[in-house]
Parts: structure tokens; C-alpha cells; sequence
């Protein structure tokens, strides 16, 4: 298990990964992706063209008001994470300062932000929604409101379930230094000797299948896009059965070789150089069509969004204003993607993890939620409101030649459309079929990270070997889930099957995640103390300005013998307030600090001191001296085991760990009664 010590296991040697490996996570896990990919083949050469059709509907039907109602309760509870008391508590020590500057932190927000998905809908979801508007909506709705629906599903919901899952492993990990794993989010529930049995492993199990299939659907729809830009370009044709294949092959081969060479600098590079391209090709779009328009539809889709979100936040099964219509709004869409979020959030949540430590709860949660929000505003601003520009236009601007709108060629027949020069419409092309495939080697390789450290239960240093057994593993699933389909047409259907099952069992595991988190936050939250500083005494200008007041002057010896006779008095009712339990506060000589230790570190006379709060049921009266107490174990009880030790990384640099090292020291020091005999010749050779 995790908390074993950690040995160096080697890259490419068989028996130190099956040593290595928590079996018992990572032979089922395995077993269960080969098992769904047999039965969706089996399903859909059995059933049919609408054999998932009827698999969603069914699963829609059943799940739906689940998804909804969860999404909420993860809103409400981020919300009362940031606002409430918790919110000052720090991911890791009360004094540690944030691991990454404000800047990048929000840097490597906008890139966990931007993926294929936003590539993907960008331009179609609007249209989409403007073409078939919802039953809650206006049928004859304006651009704004088609983008807002979309902003709904892009916005403050899916981040709230990132969240949950990164919120939760950064609190366990850097404040009470439980090893990198989902099942630790669960502990203050099942308690550590149930996280470390089965349980804990059905936990993982369920997480490294849920973030496998959300990885596939991302990757999934990112190979049809590049498929559709290459048709886009004359350069292969879209139709042909086996590009899809060969092209998840080629890109995963890529992603393979940077887990081979372990290239960290330059996948990290890599990205940064993606997400630059994204906000270029942005630019591009926004300064290239039109431009004041867009700029007026960034405002208004906020607006839109804000008025839209009440609207949709329990919406379970809205139908569609057309009755002829096959499925509904709310399956197609919404349902779709709260089970895409829930898959991809081990994944992604991790990743915010591990990028906010330092960080107090309040600035991540307002962060997470608020700072990929506003760039999915943007995003779809110039690209959804640019497609529904051309498309109010004229209807064949963007439409393919077969008179309907596809999701894939959404982006492509935009860049056509564009007054621009043709050379600028394939250069844009290019660039959008680069960020896309960047895009698909960075998901998959950090996606086979993240189920190899799930399945090493939470060790963060994990050999070559199965890393690319896991990206071998993605790219195989993608492409049976692909060719699945009865249809081509249907394989957008098949990926939406695929993340919305896998993201019921994790659904279970992040609803108890959220009561474990309020349990161990509202705990926290009333045990950390809040510091306050404490004046010897009045500022000192109201000193002055009381003496000068009292003694009917602004200047003079008068003024000057009213300043000390107050003060000396102030000192005889501190004392008598506080007696001898601080000297400090029963009033320092004026001289004091100047000189000492204390006042040069300090620059004043003042005292700070650590407040807690206390329920009055926790005090008590000593019967002998009248000293007032107080009981900790019944003022505060830690949802987890607060004595438990790790031998991991992770433990020696969280809170926990560090206070219980220091806590060690300071007994031991004050057992031994002794102040230790320095040699001051040595002393002064050290310094």
C-alpha cells in the first residue's frame, strides 16, 4: 500500500511494476474497459442503427435527474467552501506561500480550461441551439440566448465538479498528507482501515475507468475534427473507414514517446505553446470577422448566461420545440455533459491539485470556478456567435454540401467564411487541425499518468513501463468504441453512451466526497486559528490628539504630561485586567522593543495572538482556582484519524506531517529539562 516507504522502481523492469502495482485496482480496472468494449461491439453489431440510441435513452431516463440534482449540490457546496470560514484554510502549512504565482496559476488554469471539447463545440453547440432551441426557451431565441445555453454546460457546473474532486485531494494530500488518490477523499466517511481494504480499492477502480472513458471522449471527438480538417484541406478523405484508426495510432504513438523519454520540459513547453496557438487563433477569428459584434456578444452572453443558468440548473428532461425530434435537449446535452465532466474530473481535478498548493480554499474555489468560466465566455463569444453571424446571414454559409450542419465541420466552414484571403482560410485551418492534435497528445498522455498513479495508489513516481501500457490502452479503447458504431454517423452517439455510464458509479463517490469534504472543512475550519493583533494601546495619534484636547494646546509640556500620566494609567488598568499572565499586555516600559530581538523583527510594541473559537459546552471551571479550561476532544472531533502516520513524500511536506515532526521535537526537547552546552568558538564558526 501507499503507506509503505517508496522504493525507486525502474522503468522498464517487469517485476518491479507487478511489485509495484496495487493489484487489487489494477487487474479489475483492466478487466472492466475490456469488458464494456466487448459489449458495446457485441451491442451495436446486434441491435443495430439504434442500438445506442435506445441505450442512452434508457440511460438518460434513469440517471438524469441524478446528474442534475448532483451538479446543483456541487455549485451550493463550492459556494459555501469559498464563502464560509473554510475558506481561509491554507492547502498545506498556515504559513506556506502559494507554490505558483498568481499568474501562472491562472495560466495553467486556462490550459486545463482549453481542450478539445471547446475546439469541438465552439462554433456548432450554439448553432445548434439556435436551430433546435429547447421547450424552455424562445423558439424564434437570439444569438445570445443560443450561446448562453451553451455557456451553461461550459461554465460554473462543470467547474464545481472540478472542485469537488481537486479541492478535496489538495485539502488531503498538502494539508493532512494522504497519498495522491481518489479514495482518500472518502477516508472521513469509511475511516482509514476500510479506504485501505476493498473498499478503497473499488473506490480507485471506479475512478481510473471513469477517467479512461472521459479521456476516449475527448479523444474521440478530437480525431473526428482532425479528420474533418483534412478532408477540409484535400488532403485525405473523411469518409474513409480506417483514417479514424490511423489516426488515434499516429498521434498516440507521439503521446508514447513523450511517456517513453520523459520529457516533462517539453511536454510542459508543448502546452504552453498550444495554448498560445488557442488564444492566436482567437485573435485571429475575433480581428478577422466581426469584429464589434463580437465585442458586443462577449457582454451580452454574459448577461445571457447569468439569466440562463437558473433557468437550466434543474432542468431533467427538456424536449426540444420540434415534437418530431428523436431524443430530447436535455439527454443530447445537458445530461451528456455532467457525465462527461464527472469522467474527466479524476483527471483534471488532480491536475489543479497538484498546481495549488499554497493556496487557501477560498482562492481556489473562486478560482477554478470564476477564472475557466470567463475564458469559455470568450471562447464562445467569437466562435459561437461568428458561426450564428454567417449562419443569420445566409443558412449555406454554414452548412455542408449536404445541406445539414456538422459538428466536426463547424470550425472549418467558419475559417471559410471569413473575409480573408484563401491562403489565411488554410493557414487558419492548419493551425486549428495543430491545436487540436496537441491538444490530443497532451490529453493522452497525462491521461495515462493519472491512471497509472490511481493505479499505484497515489505514488506519484511511477515507471515508463505502465504509463504506456495505460496510453496503449486509451488509444485501443478509442478506436473499439469508434468503430462500435453501426453507423459513422453514430459514433458521436457511442462516446456520449460511453461517459455518461462511466460517470454513475463516480457520481456515488463524489457525492460522499462532498459530505466528507464538509465534514473535514467545517472541523478545520473552526480548529484553525484566526490571528488578531492587540494594541498596548490607542493609536498613537489619538493619543496625541486626546492629550492635546485635555490639556487645551497643540504644543507644549502640558500636552507632553497628559501623554505620560495617560499612559502610566493605561498600564495600571492592563495590569489589573491581565494581573501576570503577560507582561507584554500588562504594559510594556515606552522604550520597549526598541533594541530588543522582538522589536527589530517586529518594527512595534504590539502583540499578536493565535484566536480560536470555542462552544461554550467544551469550557470548564476549575472547582480549585476557578481558572476557566476547556475540553478539546469535546470541543472538536477530526472526522479522520488525526494520529495516523505515512511514509510517503507526500506526508512529510503536508501540514499534518510537519506539525506532528514538530510536535515530536518540541517533547522531546522540553523531556530533557536541559538547555544544551554550545562550544561558543564553535557557535561563531557556524555563523
Amino acid at each position: 500500500m501507499a503507506s509503505q516507504p517508496e522504493s525507486k522502481l525502474r522503468d522498464w523492469s517487469l517485476s518491479d511494476a507487478w511489485k509495484g502495482l496495487s493489484l487489487p485496482v489494477f487487474i479489475p480496472a483492466v478487466l472492466l474497459i475490456v469488458g464494456a468494449l466487448i459489449f458495446a461491439t457485441w451491442w451495436g453489431a446486434t441491435e443495430g442503427e439504434e442500438a445506442f440510441e435506445t441505450l442512452n435513452a434508457n440511460i438518460v431516463e434513469g440517471v438524469g435527474w441524478w446528474y442534475v440534482l448532483l451538479t446543483a449540490v456541487f455549485i451550493a457546496f463550492a459556494l459555501w467552501a469559498g464563502f464560509s470560514r473554510a475558506g481561509n484554510i491554507r492547502l498545506g502549512r498556515d504559513d506556506e506561500a502559494p507554490e505558483f504565482g498568481l499568474g501562472s496559476w491562472f495560466c495553467m488554469l486556462f490550459a486545463a480550461g482549453m481542450g478539445i471539447g471547446l475546439v469541438f463545440w465552439g462554433v456548432s453547440e450554439p448553432l445548434f441551439n439556435l436551430m433546435g432551441p429547447p421547450e424552455f426557451a424562445d423558439p424564434d431565441g437570439d444569438a445570445g440566448e443560443a450561446v448562453g445555453q451553451a455557456l451553461v454546460h461550459w461554465g460554473l457546473h462543470a467547474w464545481a465538479i472540478y472542485v469537488i474532486v481537486g479541492l478535496g485531494l489538495a485539502y488531503m494530500t498538502f494539508r493532512r498528507g494522504r497519498p495522491l488518490s481518489i479514495r482518500w477523499l472518502l477516508e472521513p466517511i469509511f475511516g482509514r482501515k476500510l479506504i485501505q481494504s476493498w473498499v478503497g480499492h473499488v473506490i480507485d477502480i471506479v475512478a481510473i475507468v471513469g477517467t479512461v472513458f472521459g479521456v476516449v471522449t475527448s479523444l474521440g471527438i478530437g480525431v473526428q475534427q482532425i479528420a474533418t480538417g483534412l478532408d477540409f484541406m484535400g488532403w485525405a478523405n473523411a469518409d474513409n473507414e480506417f483514417l479514424l484508426t490511423w489516426l488515434i495510432v499516429g498521434i498516440m504513438a507521439i503521446a508514447t514517446f513523450s511517456v517513453i523519454t520523459g520529457v516533462h520540459k517539453g511536454l510542459k513547453w508543448l502546452s504552453n505553446i498550444n495554448m498560445v496557438m488557442a488564444a492566436g487563433l482567437a485573435l485571429f477569428v475575433l480581428l478577422a470577422g466581426p469584429t464589434l459584434f463580437l465585442l458586443q456578444s462577449m457582454v451580452g452572453n454574459l448577461g445571457e448566461y447569468l439569466q440562463t443558468f437558473p433557468q437550466m440548473i434543474f432542468e431533467t428532461n427538456a424536449a426540444y420545440h420540434d415534437p418530431e425530434a428523436e431524443s430530447t435537449f436535455s439527454g443530447d446535452w445537458t445530461i451528456y455533459y455532467w457525465g462527461w465532466w464527472m469522467s474527466w474530473a479524476p483527471f483534471v481535478g488532480m491536475f489543479i491539485a497538484r498546481i495549488s498548493r499554497g493556496r487557501t480554499v477560498r482562492e481556489f474555489v473562486f478560482g477554478v470556478l470564476l477564472a475557466p468560466t470567463m475564458i469559455s465566455v470568450i471562447w464562445f463569444s467569437i466562435f459561437g456567435s461568428s458561426g450564428i453571424f454567417y449562419y443569420l446571414r445566409d443558412e449555406a454559409n454554414m452548412q455542408n454540401d449536404e445541406g445539414t450542419l456538422d459538428e466536426a465541420e463547424g470550425l472549418y466552414l467558419l475559417f471559410q467564411n471569413l473575409p480573408v484571403a484563401e491562403i489565411a482560410v488554410s493557414l487558419a485551418a492548419v493551425f486549428g487541425i495543430l491545436v487540436i492534435t496537441i491538444f490530443f497528445i497532451t490529453s493522452g498522455d497525462s491521461g495515462s499518468l493519472v491512471t497509472d498513479v490511481l493505479a499505484y495508489g497515489g505514488r506519484t513516481e511511477t515507471p515508463r513501463l505502465t504509463r504506456v501500457f495505460w496510453t496503449l490502452l486509451i488509444a485501443v479503447t478509442a478506436i473499439v468504441l469508434l468503430a462500435a458504431a453501426p453507423e459513422p454517423d453514430a459514433s458521436l452517439r457511442v462516446l456520449q453512451v460511453a461517459s455518461i455510464s462511466a460517470a454513475a458509479p463516480l457520481s456515488i463517490v463524489f457525492a460522499l466526497a462532498v459530505v466528507a469534504m464538509v465534514r473535514l472543512l467545517a472541523y478545520d475550519g473552526k480548529n484553525t486559528p484566526r490571528y488578531v493583533r492587540v494594541r498596548r494601546h490607542a493609536s498613537k495619534a489619538a493619543l496625541v490628539d486626546t492629550a492635546r484636547a485635555e490639556a487645551g494646546s497643540d504644543e507644549g509640556p502640558a500636552v507632553q504630561r497628559t501623554l505620560l500620566q495617560m499612559l502610566n494609567e493605561q498600564t495600571k488598568v492592563l495590569r489589573g485586567m491581565f494581573g501576570n499572565t503577560s507582561a507584554t499586555l500588562a504594559g510594556l516600559p515606552i522604550t520597549a522593543g526598541k533594541g530588543s530581538a522582538s522589536g527589530k523583527d517586529n518594527g512595534n510594541d504590539d502583540l499578536v495572538l493565535a484566536i480560536q473559537d470555542i462552544p461554550a459546552h467544551a469550557t470548564k471551571v476549575n472547582a480549585e482556582t476557578g481558572v476557566l479550561g476547556w475540553d478539546k476532544k469535546a470541543a472538536y472531533r477530526d472526522p479522520i484519524d488525526g494520529d495516523a502516520s505515512f511514509e510517503t513524500p507526500e506526508y512529510s511536506a503536508s501540514y499534518t506531517g510537519w506539525e506532528h515532526e514538530a510536535e515530536e521535537y518540541f517533547h522531546e526537547t522540553v523531556a530533557t529539562g536541559t538547555i544544551p552546552v554550545v562550544d561558543p568558538d564553535e557557535d561563531e564558526e557556524k555563523k
